[in-house]
């Protein structure tokens, strides 16, 4: 399955775990066939939201093959690339190769910031380590460094880097890469609460955090779009919003699982150091989830008939 699919609403799937905190590999594959049942047109296997860096070398391997035969091949599976050293991050992408990744979702490497210098030779090193096509993941505010224009252009020799999802909150850098780079890049919205302003911006897909509990009405809203009915999109972002910008707080993790939770989907149990959501905030979140659930925009036109 090569990059010329990569389009559409892609969540970035949760990793469920057990009481005991263990990988609960069916809960976590029931969880990815529900979305792709439900009509997604890719999915992110351990990224942020996956919790990627609370999981072991062996776990990641394990919840990726699982993930990989419960899809199938139904549609792309890309899995995030985050590891504290290049060399850790090119034998990952090695093994997710060999497992059967449709592509791969790379971070710079863990807690170091490095220089622009630096970054791109991680991004061409790990590129390099397999045929497998690459979406690089621009998100400053979260890893503190940013793909900036210059490396993007410069990285354009690099075959196998296809895509990028950009997750700076402003959207004028979907124009400026357009601008600098052309189509060279498939460009994602990577920020639930701009994503529909990236996406009318030029972007052809959407890695997308509460998809997870909100399947239909993401969909919904990537498909008015798709057909130009943007009086439906408007609709319907106006709904998701106030949780949509959940994704863009530092406790999105706890936040989008507690929201799977409240909606049936999964479970709100993530690792430490990350700890659920208590007291205030996870009442707020509660009371946003189910607001949400009991306006759903069902009286749409015909998009949200899924």
């Amino acid at each position: 399955m090569t990059a010329s699919n990569w389009r559409g609403v892609f969540p970035a799937a949760t990793t469920q775990f057990a009481e005991d905190f263990s990988v609960d590999l069916e809960a976590t594959t029931a969880v990815v066939k529900a979305l792709v049942e439900d009509g997604v047109h890719g999915l992110i296997a351990m990224g942020t939201v996956g919790e990627n860096n609370s999981l072991s070398a062996p776990e990641k391997r394990a919840v990726l093959t699982a993930i990989v035969d419960a899809v199938d091949g139904r549609v792309p599976v890309l899995t995030g690339v985050s590891e504290l050293t290049t060399d850790l991050a090119r034998t990952y992408a090695i093994d997710a190769a060999r497992i059967g990744a449709d592509g791969l979702m790379l971070l710079p490497a863990m807690v170091y910031v490095p220089s622009e210098a630096e970054l791109e030779a991680h991004i061409r090193t790990v590129a390099a380590a397999t045929s497998l096509p690459v979406m690089l993941y621009n998100n400053p505010p979260a890893y503190r460094v940013a793909i900036s224009l210059d490396t993007l252009e410069r990285l354009t020799d690099v075959e196998t880097l296809v895509a990028i999802k950009e997750s700076a909150p402003d959207p004028r850098r979907i124009t400026d890469i357009l601008n600098r780079c052309g189509d060279r890049y498939r460009v994602f919205a990577g920020l639930d609460d701009v994503a529909l302003e990236e996406i009318l911006l030029g972007a052809v897909g959407w890695v997308s955090g509460l998809t997870n509990a909100f399947p239909t009405e993401s969909i919904a809203l990537w498909e008015a779009v798709e057909s130009g009915d943007l009086e439906t999109a408007r609709a319907i972002y106006r709904w998701f919003m106030p949780l949509l910008h959940l994704d863009a707080e530092h406790d999105l993790v706890q936040s989008i699982k507690l929201a799977e939770q409240v909606m049936g989907r999964g479970s709100e149990r993530v690792r430490m150091p990350r700890l659920p959501l208590a007291g205030a905030r996870r009442a707020e979140v509660i009371a946003m989830v189910e607001t949400a659930r009991d306006t759903r925009p069902l009286k749409l036109p015909s998009v949200l008939a899924h």
